[in-house]
C-alpha cells in the first residue's frame, strides 16, 4: 500500500506543477507534463483511479498529510483508531472531513515559524511568512544546488523550519522534474509538504549569476525565492509565485533587489516592490 500511496503524491506533485507552470511559465514544458501524468494516471488500479479523478474534479490537492493526528489540510481531529490506520498503511484511509486520501510522512520538515512577540503589530505582505532575518544579499553559490543549500540552511538556523537536509534533497528532486528558473534571472526553488504552519519564504541574491539547468539549457539566475510550502497553502503559494513574477518582470524592481548590500536593505526592496501585489 505504500507504493500506492507513494504514486499518488508523485502525481499530484505532478499536477500542481502543471498548475505553477499554467501559472507563470512559458508552456513549453506542458505537453511533456501531460504525457507524464497520464503515464501515472494510467498505471493505478482502476478503483484507485476513479477515486483519485473524482476528487481531483473538486480539488487539485487529493493527498492530505496527517499532522499530530489531524488532516493537515480541513484541521480535522481523526479518531485514535484512523491514525494508527494511517500509520500501518494496510488500506486508503480518506479524512472523514475533506474525503482526501491521508497518509504520514514520519520524517517531513516542520515549520516552526520563528521568533515574534506578542506585542508585535499584526503582520501583512509578505513579512506575514518571511522577515529580514531569511535575507542573504550575496549567495556564494555557484549552482542551483549550491543556493538551495545555503537559503534552507537560514531558514533552519533562524528558527523557521527544521530540517534542512530533508529540505534540499525535497528541492532537488523537485528541480529535477521542472526546473524552477524563469525568464529575467528570477527561480523560485520550493519544496512543498511542510506542514506546522505557514509559508515561509527566504530570498538570496547573487550578483555575478547562479546557473540552473532548464532541460539542458543554462539558465542565469541572480534572484532566487526559496519557498516552503504547506499543503493546504498550495493554492496560495500559486497566487504568491504569480504576484511575484509579476512584480519583478519590472526592470527597477529587480534593480532594486540586486542593489541592495545589506539584508535591512534588501527586506526593505522587498516589502517595497510587493506592498500591492502581496496581501
Amino acid at each position: 500500500m505504500q507504493s500506492l500511496i507513494n504514486h499518488l503524491n508523485q502525481l499530484q506533485e505532478l499536477l500542481l506543477i502543471r498548475d505553477e507552470h499554467r501559472t507563470a511559465g512559458d508552456g513549453r514544458h506542458m505537453d511533456r507534463l501531460n504525457d507524464s501524468i497520464d503515464q501515472l494516471t494510467d498505471r493505478l488500479p482502476q478503483d484507485l483511479k476513479s477515486l483519485y479523478q473524482r476528487l481531483y474534479k473538486k480539488d487539485h490537492i487529493v493527498m492530505a498529510p496527517m499532522h499530530n493526528g489531524c488532516c493537515a489540510i480541513c484541521g480535522m481531529r481523526l479518531p485514535i483508531s484512523q491514525v494508527q490506520a494511517v500509520r500501518l498503511c494496510k488500506q486508503i484511509q480518506n479524512c472523514p472531513s475533506c474525503a482526501r486520501v491521508l497518509y504520514e510522512e514520519s520524517d517531513a520538515p516542520v515549520r516552526l515559524g520563528g521568533s515574534s512577540s506578542r506585542t508585535e503589530p499584526r503582520k501583512s505582505g509578505v513579512s506575514r511568512f518571511s522577515a529580514e532575518s531569511l535575507m542573504i544579499t550575496d549567495l556564494e553559490a555557484t549552482t542551483a544546488a549550491g543556493a538551495i543549500e545555503a537559503l534552507a540552511k537560514v531558514m533552519e538556523e533562524k528558527g523557521f523550519v527544521s530540517g534542512a537536509d530533508k529540505l534540499i534533497q525535497s528541492a532537488m528532486e523537485r528541480e529535477a522534474v521542472l526546473s524552477t528558473a524563469m525568464e529575467n534571472g528570477l527561480a523560485f526553488p520550493h519544496v512543498r509538504g511542510v506542514e506546522g504552519g505557514g509559508l515561509t519564504l527566504a530570498l538570496g541574491i547573487s550578483k555575478r549569476g547562479i546557473q540552473w539547468d532548464d532541460s539542458g539549457a543554462t539558465v542565469t539566475s541572480h534572484i532566487i525565492f526559496f519557498i516552503t510550502i504547506p499543503t493546504a497553502v498550495s493554492a496560495f503559494y500559486l497566487r504568491l509565485m504569480s504576484g511575484l513574477t509579476e512584480t519583478f518582470l519590472k526592470e527597477q524592481n529587480r534593480e532594486a533587489l540586486l542593489a541592495a548590500e545589506t539584508p535591512e536593505q534588501l527586506w526593505k526592496a522587498l516589502t517595497k516592490a510587493t506592498r500591492y501585489a502581496i496581501k
